[in-house]
């Protein structure tokens, strides 16, 4: 998509210069902006031609019967779809009665301008209508990050050649019409009509709606209201009905003359709150939208960025499309979470409704990792948020008798919503990420509080699932069993060892928190004797080997399997789930994304370098990378074990996984961990970034090296509130802390102490790029960045 000669490479900015209506839902996606508790996608004011309308509240959704053939102990019930609330967005237009469509007269000229520092979204148009009326119509368009419940939209319409008379419809709308569904299991189920009116308000330029769902009980209110400026004559009316409230501004322009309508939106919803406090909540909120004034919200817009981007830019010199790309990706991941206040961050964001919004275990894997070292106040959030769904994971892990907590694989209110219970109740490892997350959350920030508080709760009822669920053998050695890894082409599988390699660090860090807080634990009944058997476990788990292959497993007897036949399969009948049967790919050694990969950048410290090297060689023959979440985790390992130019193939593959929609689902909506592993590829592969060491002891450390197309990389990450800069060269890196205490890192295993003010600058060592491995037939990757000057890059040769 976006390599079609209408977008331009701009190092600040996404601009498309013509409209295509063949990849208008993929535009909608990568245009959309956010702030993590609303999400507006990148539809056209006028409301038609749509790809997907698509207006989200963060937890907003309706719930389903999931259907079974047979039932089940334990099967989950019910099905959570994010639904589409009420559009503020739609401002139509008409011009001597011909409505602004672009499948009607011509449109002379267009541009979208998506620009990531002021977080506002552009476009201007030129349109004759069928009668030969020209106009102009020029928009802004902002989702703010400082007002959590406003939106706001600017909206100007210009008489170019003759007197034209001009009619603005500002509606507020809800249930608007939907595809159709879809039979790819990523997509969204379609819920008609999800909203229940209770009330439909206009007066003056004000208008509201209040909603509320049939089944999930959550009353959703939107208010509107407006400031006019037009010509003398200018006039509007207001009408509503039960799921349209509607302005109308009618004026005639002369040639020049011009019409303006600034439109505030507010949103507000709840599950328990009465209809007349949801309502005066988006009156109020929209009130203060007004007083702060279009031009005041555009301001705290560029000031919230400016903040942002001062810690968390990511400079590349040697490619302008990456260049682009890592900053549109990092722009969508802050708008995922910014204000997503104790609410889920859904795998597509709030851009659109793929995976029916769910959020899953690549939250604490994929995106939490990028926000702790860039915008920490992001994260606490959602660590809360998924301590709040405690409860439910509790009583999930009661019912499938087990102790300790089981949280969900995939869900918005904290309840298991996934129907196939191989992938998810059996997919147990995202308690650990979420593990995980806690304590490298605590390593960057030190929040004492968290981590005497939901920190503690979280660590401890994590690892009581994983004393209960494993057991030790008659050799002493500890095993999982029955398991599904990060690999959904494997299922119930014995000590799968990503699993357990976080699992252990699960058990330990549960076991170091009591011992720093023993008041607060013995208050979670934890005693001496539960921590030491979390210890015990930790200390005796098994980790699956091929002394035959001289690689670790991916689980146990993972490498007897019969290999999948690639030579055989061809490129239409990827991905695999969708032409193949699950038994088929469960009982083959086929990989749909980084597992044991990933375990390897996930844990360290626990595969020496021969062993890494190994172990990547053979799973990349095996990988077919069915997954968004495998291009960014193939690149930093392929960046460690010395093939540079493999990593910079697959981080051309993370940074445009929706920019070329290269998963061919973008029009649902972006996939928020591959942009997040944009970030990860960068940063944690080509600068070699990993916290090694546990607790307290963990320190930074980093083993960068360039590939050939990059002169230079540069970033920073923040610990314990100091911001650490970090500048790559080809032969030296120079490390600068800008405040604070002085901080130890690591430079290739040499410990340095970096003080304020006062910068340290070290060689990188030669590397030789050892053979690169093979990928499956058919699916190595290529190399999809161009250089500066829309050249390809040179990256050498297979």
């Amino acid at each position: 998509m976006i390599s079609h000669s209408c977008y331009a490479t701009e190092p600040w900015r996404l601009r498309e210069t013509e409209l295509h209506l063949d990849v208008l839902a993929q535009s909608e996606s990568v245009f959309s902006l956010a702030n993590g508790h609303i999400g507006w996608r990148g539809n056209l004011e006028e409301g038609e031609p749509h790809g997907l309308p698509g207006s989200y509240l963060n937890g907003v959704h309706e719930v389903h019967p999931l259907p079974y053939a047979e039932a089940g102990y334990g099967y989950p019930e019910s099905g959570q779809t994010l639904i589409n609330v009420t559009d503020g967005k739609i401002i139509r237009l008409l011009v001597d009665d011909h409505p602004y469509d672009l499948r009607y007269g011509t449109l002379l000229a267009h541009e979208r301008v998506l620009d990531f520092r002021t977080g506002l979204l552009g476009r201007t148009a030129e349109w004759e209508s069928p009668d030969g009326r020209s106009v102009r119509i020029a928009t802004q368009r902002l989702v703010s990050l400082t007002q959590r419940a406003v939106a706001a939209i600017s909206y100007e319409v210009t008489a170019l050649n003759g007197p034209a008379t001009v009619a603005l419809q500002s509606e507020l709308v809800a249930n608007e019409q939907l595809p159709d569904g879809s039979d790819d299991p990523r997509v969204a189920a379609v819920v008609e009509s999800p909203l229940r009116a209770e009330e439909h308000f206009s007066e003056g330029t004000r208008l509201r709606l209040v909603h509320r769902t049939e089944r999930s009980g959550l009353r959703v209110a939107a208010a509107a209201d407006h400031l006019v400026t037009g010509p003398e004559g200018t006039s509007w009316t207001t009408g509503c009905e039960q799921d349209v409230s509607r302005l109308t501004v009618t004026a005639s322009l002369a040639a020049g003359q011009r019409l303006r309508l600034v439109k505030f939106v507010a949103y507000g919803w709840s599950a328990q709150r009465s209809l007349p406090a949801v309502r005066d909540q988006v009156e109020g909120a929209v009130a203060t939208a007004q007083s702060t004034g279009w031009d005041g919200l555009a301001r705290a817009q560029r000031d919230y960025l400016d903040r942002f981007w001062s810690r968390a830019d990511v400079e590349v010199d040697g490619n302008a499309e990456l260049q682009q790309a890592v900053r549109f990706a990092q722009f969508h991941v802050l708008q995922s979470a910014a204000r997503a206040e104790q609410r889920p961050l859904p795998a597509k964001g709030l851009t659109g409704t793929g995976y029916d919004g769910h959020s899953f275990w690549d939250t604490e894997s994929y995106v939490l990792p990028v926000l702790t070292w860039t915008a920490p106040e992001t994260v606490g959030p959602v660590l809360r948020w998924r301590h709040a769904t405690l409860p439910a994971a509790l009583e999930r892990a009661r019912q499938l008798g087990l102790a300790g907590a089981a949280f969900p694989w995939r869900t918005i209110s904290g309840a298991e919503c996934s129907a196939y219970w191989p992938a998810g109740t059996a997919a147990f490892h995202i308690n650990a990420d979420i593990a995980d997350a806690v304590e490298r959350y605590l390593a960057a920030t030190g929040d004492e509080e968290f981590a005497r508080g939901p920190g503690l709760e979280l660590l401890v009822h994590t690892a009581r699932l994983w004393h209960a669920l494993g057991h030790r053998d008659a050799d002493g050695a500890f095993h999982i069993d029955g398991v599904t890894g990060p690999d959904e082409y494997s299922a119930l599988v014995r000590d799968n060892l990503y699993t357990n390699l976080m699992a252990r660090r699960n058990l330990a860090a549960a076991a170091r928190a009591a011992l720093r807080c023993p008041d607060h634990a013995w208050r979670l009944g934890v005693d001496g004797a539960e921590a030491a058997g979390w210890r015990d476990a930790a200390t005796h788990m098994a980790v699956p080997y091929s002394a035959r292959f001289g690689v670790h497993e991916q689980s146990a007897g993972f490498t007897d399997r019969e290999r999948w036949n690639f030579d055989a399969t061809d490129g239409e009948h990827y991905p695999l789930l969708l032409h193949f049967p699950y038994f088929d790919l469960y009982r083959k050694q086929v990989v749909k994304q980084a597992d044991l990969v990933l375990a390897m950048m996930a844990c360290p410290d626990d595969f020496t370098p021969e062993q890494k090297a190994a172990n990547f060689a053979y799973y990349e023959a095996l990988t077919v990378r069915d997954s968004s979440l495998s291009a960014c985790v193939q690149a930093v390992m392929a960046a460690e074990t010395g093939h540079r130019r493999l990593a910079w193939a697959y981080l051309g593959e993370a940074a445009l996984m929706d920019l070329e929609n290269l998963e061919n689902n973008t029009r649902d909506g972006l996939h928020m961990a591959s942009l997040a592993g944009t970030w990860i590829a960068l940063v944690y592969g080509l600068g070699g970034m990993r916290l090694h060491g546990d607790g307290e002891e963990a320190v930074l450390g980093f083993a960068p090296r360039l590939p050939e197309a990059l002169a230079r990389l540069a970033f920073t990450v923040l610990v314990r509130g100091c911001a650490l800069r970090v500048e790559i060269r080809p032969d030296t890196v120079r490390y600068a802390l800008a405040d604070g205490e002085p901080l130890r890192v690591r430079h290739y295993g040499e410990e340095l102490t970096l003080s304020a003010g006062e910068p340290v600058e070290r060689g990188v060592p030669e590397g030789a790029e050892p053979q690169e491995p093979e990928q499956p037939a058919g699916r190595a990757p290529v190399d999809r960045l161009t250089g500066s000057d829309g050249q390809g890059v040179s990256c050498g040769s297979r």
